[in-house]
């Protein structure tokens, strides 16, 4: 029975981990549903309330989560720990459960960029933890939605952590063993993703301001499936922007220390800032979205 973290963690026949206790930091929309898969595939998840909103609280307990006393008390008693936040509150999060001492498995599950990832690994690991680089691509897993999950560090932590996740909507993808191959592909990933989002946001706004956007969506459709042609997104990338923002100050972060132009990147990221007030707004509706982009001037 192998030994990670210095918890011993066991592998039933088919690669199944049984007898596993998962703490989970923190339940956001893409922690609880990673949360709920954890839940459904038999595995016992807790979480801390202490300092969350109500609404983390509704959503931890929609996915099934128990409550903790402190995180103290959550740390103490997981063998497995995910953080899953927004990317300006990682290294936060990282440094409380290196200084609670925590000597288990920790995956560090957010969109930060190389650099950082080894710097959280390189503080848990100085207080006994084992650390597994993660990324999360997709949408929050459930149903018919499926996200992958990129692993990245010693393989026998990587194992444990793709058994976890085995046959859920939140599907391990392992890769290799370096700390922050996991993060630079989300940086590479979100580089043009995120960025595309904020490019065909500015397009249709400026085609609304000289009334051509029937046409500009003409010319989309002729493409395909591609960004320009999803207006009807744009109030969902509105609402989610202010975790989207953060999240380009990585890539361009990754950009510059690859000696790689990082402007589209600030560009994105500012575009996102446009729409703070609009954070989870879920009555908000694409052309107001889009008029919320003019609400201030560089």
């Amino acid at each position: 029975m192998p030994s990670i973290g210095g918890c011993r963690i066991s592998h039933a026949a088919g690669r199944r981990v049984v007898g596993v206790i998962i703490g989970l930091l923190h339940p956001g929309m893409m922690g609880a549903a990673v949360g709920a898969q954890l839940v459904a595939g038999g595995h016992r998840v807790s979480w801390c309330p202490v300092g969350r909103s109500t609404r983390s609280a509704a959503r931890a307990d929609q996915a099934g989560l128990h409550p903790s006393g402190s995180l103290a008390e959550l740390l103490a008693s997981s063998d497995v720990v995910f953080s899953i936040c927004p990317p300006a509150y990682a290294s936060g999060v990282a440094e409380q459960v290196a200084a609670a001492g925590y000597a288990g498995l920790f995956v560090e599950a957010n969109a930060i960029n190389p650099a950082r990832m080894a710097s959280i690994a390189t503080r848990l690991r100085a207080a006994g933890a084992t650390v597994v680089d993660g990324s999360i691509i997709g949408p929050p897993p459930g149903g018919e939605r499926i996200a992958r999950v990129y692993l990245a560090g010693p393989a026998d932590a990587m194992r444990t952590v793709t058994d976890l996740l085995a046959g859920s909507a939140a599907m391990p993808k392992p890769m290799d063993e370096r700390i922050g191959s996991a993060s630079a592909l989300k940086m590479a990933y979100g580089s043009f993703q995120k960025a595309s989002q904020a490019l065909a946001a500015v397009s249709h706004a400026l085609a609304d301001d000289f009334g051509v956007t029937p046409f500009l969506e003409a010319e989309a459709a002729r493409w395909g499936g591609n960004a320009l042609a999803g207006r009807a997104d744009f109030a969902d990338v509105a609402t989610r922007a202010w975790r989207w923002a953060p999240e380009m100050d990585e890539v361009a972060e990754t950009l510059r220390g690859a000696g790689l132009p990082n402007a589209l990147a600030t560009g994105a990221a500012n575009v996102f800032r446009r729409w703070d007030a609009d954070k989870d707004d879920v009555n908000l509706d694409p052309d107001t979205a889009l008029r919320h982009l003019r609400v201030t001037g560089d």
